[in-house]
């Protein structure tokens, strides 16, 4: 029996719990509540999750703080995606996507939201001078890498670990569609970490801390629990680096801010993080 799927003239959206995060998933954008978020003492406000995405901010201004960049200090507010805090008003207000991370700069005014992990990484590291390289070829360099991950991980995530992970069932098509993609880029990350310390030459920068919590976790299992089917083994280089960064105390602090579990749900000074890290 051919149970192939015929597409209809006209897609039309059936509500269904399909997957994980089906309840939530909707065809249009918009805010679907009100909302107020909460708003701390520093300049930078941090709203987000400690997923692979929401890690990266967290973990630059850590990074910056780790240097006594003070003016990098933050408050961090937990947006539970999984409620769909996401679409609250104030929120949608910072970011129309509706995705963490989303960051409002309030040190200058008007207060500037900043969405995008890897807008608010530029923006940082352009606002205190820190963790991009100053000349053009290196810059260069580490811009290339920046939207590589940008460009390389909705296929990680939207393809590999959704039908790998959240999908309600398993499509061999799919499933290995997105993973021969997914070991691609490792295998990518693996062929250039050969040569190269970091990801844009000896020096650590935004794209490292942009491609670190996305594939380092999923080196390691940390993400989707899938070392063993992707034979992340093999990776030698990737786990090198991996290893290299995961030891940095700024790695270590950033990646627990906004986890509900086993971290801070809300970060406020580095006085939270006693008895974590």
């Amino acid at each position: 029996m051919n149970t192939a799927y015929t597409p209809p003239r006209i897609w039309q959206h059936e509500e269904k719990d399909d997957n994980k995060y089906a309840s939530i998933n909707r065809p249009t954008a918009g805010a679907r509540f009100e909302q107020e978020l909460p708003v701390g003492q520093h300049p930078l406000q941090l709203y987000s999750l400690a997923t692979p995405n929401g890690q990266k901010a967290a973990i630059m201004l850590e990074e910056l703080l780790e240097l006594g960049v003070t003016g990098a200090e933050y408050d961090a507010w937990l947006i539970d995606i999984g409620k769909g805090d996401q679409f609250g008003s104030d929120f949608v207000a910072i970011n129309p996507n509706s995705k963490i991370p989303a960051l409002l700069d309030r040190s200058v005014n008007p207060a500037l939201p900043v969405f995008e992990s890897g807008s608010i990484l530029l923006y940082l590291a352009e606002k205190f001078g820190h963790f991009i390289p100053a000349d053009h070829a290196g810059r260069t360099r580490c811009l290339n890498w920046l939207f590589w991950q940008m460009g390389a991980a909705p296929y990680l995530g939207g393809g590999f670990g959704h039908f790998y992970v959240y999908a309600g069932e398993k499509y061999e098509y799919a499933i290995n569609r997105f993973t021969m993609e997914a070991k691609r880029q490792l295998d990518v990350l693996d062929k250039h970490l050969a040569d190269n310390r970091y990801m844009a030459g000896d020096e650590y920068s935004i794209a490292d801390m942009a491609i670190w919590p996305w594939y380092g976790g999923v080196a390691t299992g940390a993400v989707y629990d899938a070392a063993e089917f992707l034979q992340a083994h093999e990776y030698t280089h990737v786990l090198r680096w991996q290893e290299q960064i995961a030891k940095r105390p700024g790695v270590q602090r950033g990646r627990l801010v906004n986890r509900g579990e086993g971290g801070l749900r809300e970060r406020h000074s580095a006085a939270d993080f006693a008895g974590l890290v």
